[in-house]
């Protein structure tokens, strides 16, 4: 019999659907499941046997294929295939059902067979599925016997082109229904519909216009279908008018119009920004015997809320039940959307709540909208508590989930959760993608770990992605930032013998790092080769040189280069006008600098917070008071919320002008207006504090506690002689001026305390914070830790971080390693080897703890025993390192 000889399930296929089947652990499964259901088959009463219900729970598809290739009788084979379907939760797959049509058609089972090969096409859950199906369908089509009768009928042609077109897989589209044509097939109206459709979703009008051809010259007439497709291609090509003419064209020829009809005109408008066009459309529509369906008032809802009108939106989406339209998961997620970018998060959370209590189901993306919009903000706890919230619903985060995460943990510098998510992908078999490691890259960078950055970048290599643009630049501007210059431009170079074009955000961070140097002659023949090759400069690119230019007190050429980036039709943004004003400022020239501001507001550039920030400054400065403050008023009045650099600013005015009370009376201001001071902040404040304190007794100077050669002007003098009593003193102030200390008012004490190695006063403050029932923020043990661990203070050390585990905080890996070398260099090699089993059991990423703890720490200390040993002990706990790390650890010892 020439019955598929060849056309079988390939054995890889099988072995890849093998690894995802089921564990459990109630009852083993047995070593070779499918031959024993054989053998479990053969008896008559096998729908009996007593081990079945046990077996039942751990049948998956491949199990099912696997069975039917050791060829079961086909009646048996059907009805255990119809029985095991039962299982809640189970769906045979295409493949599953590949295997049964190998078994039914060759025995003549041919009516099942074509149930069978129905399900199959609908089955297919992806465009791989659907290639699958096509595949095999096409080889049945081929090799089957003529007395079997077995070939494909228009209806299952019809169904397979609706599958392909499902997934836009046009190209394959168009062969199955030549291979239709030569099969003698006749299409009818279903198939023309399909094919137009196919290639509108496309926005491909020249091929859909073929088909329409052939349905005029077939003798059929365009329906509602046909139209309706075209209007979508038209929309979708981005024209409009012709959608419209298209929509027109059906009134004209009696053609009923339907609520597709309708909604995908609707859609193009949107797209196209002509909402109230929409509008009116939508209010036509039950004059035309046609009620909007969910996706008309979801389509209206969203253009609504990315338009910014999101009052009429919700006003529309309340006005769907009163209509007997209930919102659907989509509409919701489209407003939790919305909610969270605005950030309305106790809006997009009632929403979600309301999409649970009406039984819809939130998926990947209604989740996503809300973890990005908190990560957004620095939310990063509430959306770990999304996250959690999907795990409990059932819902499997994607690659975007992680990213968002993994961007929002690198934007607030807390790089080690960020890193761990990574571990999290890989759990969850999910790959990480350029995106992944680039905000990963970026976040090393930003917390100053360029090593670690850069074997990033190799694991991006190595596991078959291309760095592109955003790659390089970010790694040539942090070299550049730290004074790397000629390492960033070996990059550049590296970078484009690679065949990536430079882009202007490449050019530019290297064009800022050679004027940051004083290679300003460099800067500008990179700026040259960089119109060279073609690639435009844009308003940062002439931003970094005017700047440049301004430090150099060259405010003439810097105006000439203004005037230059004009003539190749820049606009001058707010950053350029803020680098004049800032010079003028810096020279004394007031009133230039105001001429320039309001330049800068007559040529439609608003003013930022930076550009007014700069005339406090200066304002403070000179002691004209009054006039800074008038520039806070006028900030508040145009909607700008100053930032605690201007607060600081007054502060240290008010300061220098013996006016202590009104510098607190601006704290307060700071602390009213949920403006977070920075460890500057109180740093001015102590610093006209102990000014204050400085008064003549008797005729004599009478100092505070603060060490002799104090300079008033210098801050790191402040921290470094700073006492608890004065510190006292400033709470004393604070609560008089009705701002409470909070934990960031120690956070920021502590860290300016760290920072200059004043530990013992540092520690009075924790214990202070703790005995206030406040508690320690993981930035408050983070920079004791490290303090700790910069002094060799390893036993107060080790209490700090046994409290931070105590309390779930996350200790940075630098500590860890001065911590566990320090122990290494007092002998205390078991301690070390504690605390590193105690890293271990906290959520890092194991590549992050090989690289900053085994290679920058202990081998680079000469430590390559303990290395080996630290390594076994992470493989024996099941830390799976990527092989690039094996071979930096190989080659460090």
């Amino acid at each position: 019999m020439r019955f598929l000889a060849f056309f079988t399930i390939p054995r890889e296929t099988l072995l890849l659907l093998n690894l995802t089947r089921p564990f459990s652990t109630l009852h083993p499964l047995p070593p070779d499941l499918p031959s024993h259901l054989f053998t479990l088959l053969s008896h008559p009463n096998w729908h009996h046997h007593p081990s079945l219900p046990h077996l039942l729970p751990l049948i998956t598809p491949f199990h099912v294929s696997s069975l039917l290739h050791l060829k079961p009788s086909p009646q048996t084979a059907l009805q255990f295939f119809n029985w095991v379907a039962t299982k809640p939760g189970y769906k045979h797959t295409p493949f599953a059902y590949a295997s049964l049509l190998n078994l039914l058609v060759p025995h003549g089972f041919l009516r099942p067979a074509e149930t069978a090969r129905i399900s199959m096409v609908k089955a297919a859950g992806s465009p791989d599925d659907a290639r699958f199906v096509l595949a095999f369908l096409r080889g049945l089509n081929l090799n089957c016997d003529e007395k079997f009768r077995f070939k494909l009928s228009v209806k299952c042609y019809n169904l397979m082109l609706m599958l392909l077109s499902r997934f836009e897989l046009v190209d394959e589209m168009k062969g199955l229904y030549v291979d239709m044509l030569s099969d003698t097939v006749l299409p009818n109206m279903y198939t023309f519909n399909t094919m137009v459709n196919g290639y509108c979703k496309l926005g491909n009008l020249s091929e859909a216009s073929v088909y329409v051809s052939e349905i005029v010259q077939a003798g059929f007439a365009l329906d509602t279908f046909t139209y309706t497709s075209l209007i979508l291609g038209h929309c979708r090509s981005r024209n409009v008018d012709g959608a419209c003419c298209v929509f027109g064209l059906m009134w004209r020829k009696g053609c009923p119009r339907n609520e597709v009809s309708y909604t995908n005109l609707i859609h193009g408008l949107c797209e196209a920004g002509r909402i109230g066009e929409a509008l009116k459309l939508f209010l036509h529509m039950e004059e035309d015997n046609c009620s909007p369906t969910v996706r008309t008032f979801t389509v209206l809802i969203c253009a609504l809320c990315e338009a910014g009108r999101k009052l009429e939106a919700m006003n529309l989406f309340r006005e769907m039940s009163g209509r007997g339209c209930e919102p659907n998961a989509h509409t919701y997620t489209v407003l939790i959307d919305s909610s969270s970018k605005e950030r309305n998060f106790d809006d997009a959370r009632k929403l979600l709540d309301q999409m649970l209590e009406k039984g819809l189901v939130p998926g990947v993306v209604t989740y996503n909208a809300l973890i990005d919009g908190y990560c957004k903000v620095g939310k990063n706890s509430e959306a770990l508590e999304i996250l959690g919230l999907m795990d409990s619903n059932n819902c499997s985060p994607n690659s975007r989930t992680y990213n968002e995460l993994i961007c929002g943990f690198c934007e607030v510098k807390d790089i080690h959760r960020a890193m761990s998510l990574l571990n999290k992908m890989f759990e969850r078999n999910l790959s990480p993608t350029l995106v992944t490691y680039n905000s990963l890259i970026h976040g090393q960078c930003r917390v100053g770990h360029l090593d670690s950055a850069f074997k990033l970048l190799n694991l991006v290599k190595e596991n078959g992605l291309v760095p592109d643009q955003w790659t390089y630049s970010i790694l040539i501007d942090t070299l550049c930032k730290r004074g790397r210059v000629e390492e960033a431009c070996e990059l550049f170079n590296s970078s484009q013998e690679k065949d990536l074009k430079a882009n202007e955000v490449m050019y530019t961070a290297l064009i800022d790092g050679y004027c940051k140097v004083g290679k300003i002659y460099e800067a500008h023949s990179l700026f040259k080769r960089m119109v060279d090759e073609e690639c435009s400069p844009n308003s940062i690119t002439f931003n970094v040189l005017i700047d440049n230019l301004c430090t150099q007190n060259k405010g003439q050429e810097a105006l000439s280069l203004v005037d230059e980036m004009i003539k190749v039709n820049l606009k001058p943004t707010v950053e350029t006008y803020t680098n004049l004003i800032a010079e003028m400022l810096k020279e004394g020239d007031i009133n230039h600098a105001n001429k320039t501001l309001n330049q800068m507001i007559s040529s439609g550039c608003q003013p930022d917070v930076f550009a007014y920030t700069t005339f406090v400054h200066a304002y403070c400065s000179q002691g004209r008071l009054e006039e800074a403050e008038n520039v806070m008023t006028k900030m508040k009045e145009e909607g700008i919320v100053p930032d605690s650099l201007a607060y600081t600013f007054l502060i240290d005015g008010y300061g220098c002008m013996q006016l202590l009370e009104c510098s607190f009376d601006v704290l307060k201001r700071m602390f009213d207006a949920a403006c977070e001071p920075s460890h500057h902040t109180y740093g001015f404040l102590l610093k006209h504090l102990v000014k204050e304190t400085l008064t003549i007794k008797d005729g004599c100077i009478v100092e505070g506690s603060f060490a002799q050669g104090f300079v008033s002007n210098d801050l790191i003098n402040v921290w470094k002689t700073l006492d608890f009593d004065i510190v006292s003193l400033l709470f004393k102030k604070m609560v008089e001026h009705g701002c409470k200390p909070n934990v960031n008012t120690y956070s920021k004490l502590i860290t300016g305390l760290c920072r200059v190695g004043r530990l013992n006063v540092a520690l009075k403050l924790l214990n202070d914070l703790q005995e206030g029932g406040m508690s320690p923020s993981e930035l408050i043990y983070n920079e004791l830790l490290r303090c700790c661990c910069e002094l060799k203070l390893y036993e107060e050390a080790l209490s700090l971080l046994y409290d931070m585990n105590k309390n779930g905080h996350l200790a940075h890996l630098e500590s860890y390693k001065l911590l566990i070398c320090g122990l290494c260099d007092e002998g205390k090699k078991a301690m070390a080897e504690s605390v590193f089993h105690t890293l271990l059991c906290c959520q890092y990423n194991y590549d992050e703890v090989a690289w900053k703890v085994l290679i920058d720490g202990l081998l680079k200390n000469g430590y390559n025993d303990e290395c080996s040993m630290f390594l076994k002990s992470m493989e024996k706990k099941g830390c799976q390192l990527h092989p690039q790390t094996y071979a930096l650890l190989i080659e460090g010892t």
